[in-house]
């Protein structure tokens, strides 16, 4: 009964996830949350299944939920603000360890294994999950209702060096950075 309650704790715990704000609006003009970006990540890998028949369906779905699990504690930081990324690794790799210390082995190692195999970026999986979570921030912004001051620009460079490996991500990227473009002449 313990490992259960311990369970129920740590979904109480990342409940925080949907207080934690990025710097990223939805079309209604709300700030969107961690949790919420998480969903749509996932909704879009699940979505692009087909395309990546090699990928372990299951594994993508987890890095998808648990890959931002890092930011509860001190929040999201802006790609364009951070300056201390390996700082910033740490300090999330320290907040899921916390996050997770008390769930029973099983899913506490789980849990551990997809978050350091999403930020090494090694395997098909994690390689998918960053691209995949490099586009959907993008188009988030560009869907988004976003301050006036705005900065689109920066969207055509970031992430790029995910992009590569195969080419349907490439494909995806280049209608999205079609759309950033249209944002940047027309201003938002």
């Amino acid at each position: 009964m313990t490992e259960i309650y311990n369970i129920l704790n740590f979904i109480k715990d990342i409940e925080g996830l949907k207080n934690v704000t990025r710097t990223a609006w939805t079309s209604e003009g709300k700030q969107e949350s961690v949790a919420e970006h998480s969903w749509r990540l996932a909704v879009f890998a699940l979505s692009l299944a087909e395309y990546f028949p090699e990928a372990d369906v299951g594994k993508v779905l987890g890095m998808c939920i648990i890959h931002d699990f890092g930011e509860i504690y001190e929040g999201d930081v802006s790609a364009k603000l951070e300056s201390d990324p390996d700082g910033k690794l740490k300090r999330e790799a320290d907040a899921v360890s916390t996050l997770v210390k008390d769930l029973p082995q099983n899913p506490k190692q789980r849990i551990k294994d997809l978050w350091n195999e999403y930020n090494t970026a090694v395997t098909l999986e994690a390689k998918l999950v960053k691209a995949l979570d490099k586009l959907e921030t993008i188009m988030q912004h560009n869907q988004g209702r976003n301050p006036s001051d705005f900065d689109y620009e920066f969207n055509l460079n970031y992430g790029n060096s995910y992009m590569d490996f195969d080419k349907v991500i490439k494909n995806i990227r280049e209608l999205v950075d079609e759309e950033t473009k249209r944002k940047c002449k027309s201003g938002g």
